[in-house]
């Protein structure tokens, strides 16, 4: 899910831009997805991009290496619903949207987010009164926005960070999208995660440099953490600084054979940004297509 947050918008606190990615089938978009993410906050932090260095991880990993990365990511799909799973094709979540600032959570924020794969989103936020909308197809997208009763285009920037946010979801390395970019999978191995608990972490490696850390549960088999690293320009300056972004998936529940996390919280170098908390998750019902279309005008909005 992504949501388009005006930048001081109070019903949802203080919201960064960096704060609010979603994109989950779990729906965070895919479940993303995924898949949610916040565009237009760039007050607080600037312009974020990932970080874009070319990487020795880039390399092709030996036949062995490659096998265990394979089969970290089959094991997840059967866990989380084999087949059942990767049949879905719409997603409907419902739920709140929370910020963090400096480790205190504001004001939470309800939202609908729609999906349709592979790359169709609409996220709809309602906070204080105000309905804000944002919409993804493909490099498209258009947003409205309640507060100022303004519907428009989406700029390059945030289809950038649509792009991202598709890049870094659970949804995108368990169905294979991030070989249409010519990626690289690769096993980096276990990784502590708790009192006598292992994740199995694999990475998908693109050829502009970034990087996407996925980790998986070693005895549950179910996907845990996201990790990457992206800039930002520094609040009133012009200087920009290394962050690292992290999504904790967390209350793994099974609906309709499909087993998902319903709670994703986002961390910034470490400290708590954010939290998407679903209340309801519907797979494989109808989506009209005029529900991504960019309406005519205000009045015709649905």
């Amino acid at each position: 899910m992504k949501l388009l947050v005006r930048s001081g918008a109070n019903a949802l606190g203080s919201v960064r831009k960096s704060d609010c990615k979603m994109t989950y089938s779990f729906p965070r978009s895919s479940v993303v997805i995924l898949f949610l993410i916040v565009i237009l906050c760039a007050t607080a932090v600037g312009q974020q991009e990932p970080v874009a260095k070319p990487s020795p991880e880039a390399a092709k990993p030996s036949p062995e290496n490659l096998a265990k990365a394979e089969a970290v990511l089959n094991r997840a799909v059967e866990v989380m619903g084999g087949q059942s799973y990767l049949n879905v094709k719409t997603v409907i979540g419902r739920g709140f949207f929370t910020t963090f600032h400096e480790g205190m959570s504001q004001l939470p924020a309800k939202f609908v987010d729609y999906i349709s794969y592979p790359d169709k989103e609409r996220t709809e936020f309602t906070g204080a009164g105000i309905r804000t909308i944002q919409t993804n197809t493909g490099a498209t997208g258009w947003l409205y926005d309640g507060a100022t009763k303004s519907l428009s285009d989406m700029k390059g920037e945030q289809i950038t960070s649509f792009t991202r946010s598709m890049r870094t979801s659970v949804e995108n390395v368990l169905r294979g999208w991030w070989k249409k970019e010519n990626a690289t999978l690769s096993y980096v191995g276990r990784r502590e995660a708790g009192l006598a608990r292992r994740n199995e972490v694999v990475r998908v490696t693109y050829p502009d440099g970034f990087w996407v850390e996925y980790e998986f549960a070693a005895k549950e088999g179910l996907p845990e953490k996201v990790i990457y690293k992206t800039t930002r320009t520094k609040a009133d300056s012009d200087e920009t600084e290394e962050i690292t972004e992290e999504d904790r998936l967390a209350k793994p529940i099974t609906i309709a054979g499909i087993t998902v996390p319903w709670v994703i919280d986002h961390y910034i170098n470490g400290t708590q940004a954010s939290r998407i908390g679903y209340e309801s998750i519907e797979y494989n019902l109808p989506l009209a297509e005029s529900l991504f279309a960019k309406p005519a005008n205000i009045k015709s909005l649905k």
